[in-house]
């Protein structure tokens, strides 16, 4: 779709399952799981929706994905499942080979943001898209290097030490304009140096949400994952982001959702909630007040 100077796509790298009360923190599951019902092992289906973004002068991914390095014993706790779509396979229907990438923005370090990055050839770490410098924020990379005890276990070293090694690194400090038109905006809740990215022609913005909204069921403030570093933080950053997206008609993509790719939000006594869903390229073309 068009937007602009820009062509926005999702693209879907894999699909995997998260325990829901993690996913939903102090919602009781009688609610979350009316819309997200759990396996046996309370796990709850969900996507990795990359985001593929291309002007005349570069092809520019967001996020990669959890990879497919990993050992038998993640796969299987995290039922990954690569059955319909890779990263690979998605670019591929784009018409876009991985040397073709030019950036890859990464929102942060999480295995299921930034595994795709890396790919193993022939037992050995390679980068999985080598022409393109990768951005990462500053104190999200420190802090990937030494975590703390509590989300440790959601970074994993052989991920994002290969990007330093290459020299195919850049680290931010903070709000930035990367490029004309794709806005990075630094949030600390789930994670320090988590960057959401926003894609703004004409005052219209279309904007991936990561884990701050990480599904459409995370739209009202108070449904917050279990694994946010800073809950309260992060409901303060939810309701200023849905304040903005509310008033100004912002297209919210969501990440990790299997159903539901984006949506228009709206505000009223009750709260948010999505006025307007579908697919990115149907609700930029339904316009501001879909």
């Amino acid at each position: 779709m068009k937007h602009g100077p820009f062509t926005i796509d999702p693209v879907m790298t894999g699909d995997f399952r998260l325990d829901g009360g993690a996913m939903f923190g102090v919602v009781p599951r009688t609610l979350w799981s009316r819309s997200n019902p759990p396996d046996e092992h309370n796990r709850i289906a969900m996507t990795m929706r990359a985001l593929l973004v291309r002007t005349p002068e570069r092809t520019i991914l967001v996020d990669t994905g959890v990879g497919n390095k990993n050992p038998d014993k993640f796969a299987q706790i995290f039922a990954l499942d690569f059955g319909q779509y890779t990263l690979e396979s998605s670019l591929a229907a784009h018409g876009v080979a991985p040397e073709d990438v030019t950036d890859v923005i990464l929102t942060h370090l999480h295995f299921d943001h930034v595994g795709g990055a890396v790919r193993r050839d022939d037992g050995r770490l390679a980068l999985a898209f080598p022409n393109a410098t990768h951005y990462v924020q500053r104190r999200q990379w420190e802090w990937a290097l030494a975590p703390s005890d509590r989300d440790k276990a959601s970074y994993l070293p052989d991920n994002y030490l290969p990007l330093r090694d290459a020299e195919k690194l850049a680290l931010l400090d903070g709000d930035t304009e990367l490029f004309p038109g794709i806005a990075l905006h630094v949030i600390d809740g789930h994670t320090f140096g988590q960057q959401l990215v926003r894609i703004t022609h004409e005052g219209r913005s279309v904007l991936y949400c990561a884990d701050l909204v990480p599904m459409s069921a995370h739209i009202p403030a108070p449904y917050i994952m279990g694994y946010d570093l800073q809950p309260v933080v992060t409901l303060n950053e939810k309701k200023r982001l849905l304040d903005d997206a509310a008033a100004n008609g912002d297209v919210l993509v969501f990440e990790h959702d299997p159903g539901m790719e984006a949506a228009i939000v709206t505000k009223d006594e009750r709260g948010y909630r999505a006025a307007a869903t579908g697919g990115i390229h149907e609700l930029l073309a339904a316009g501001k007040d879909a």
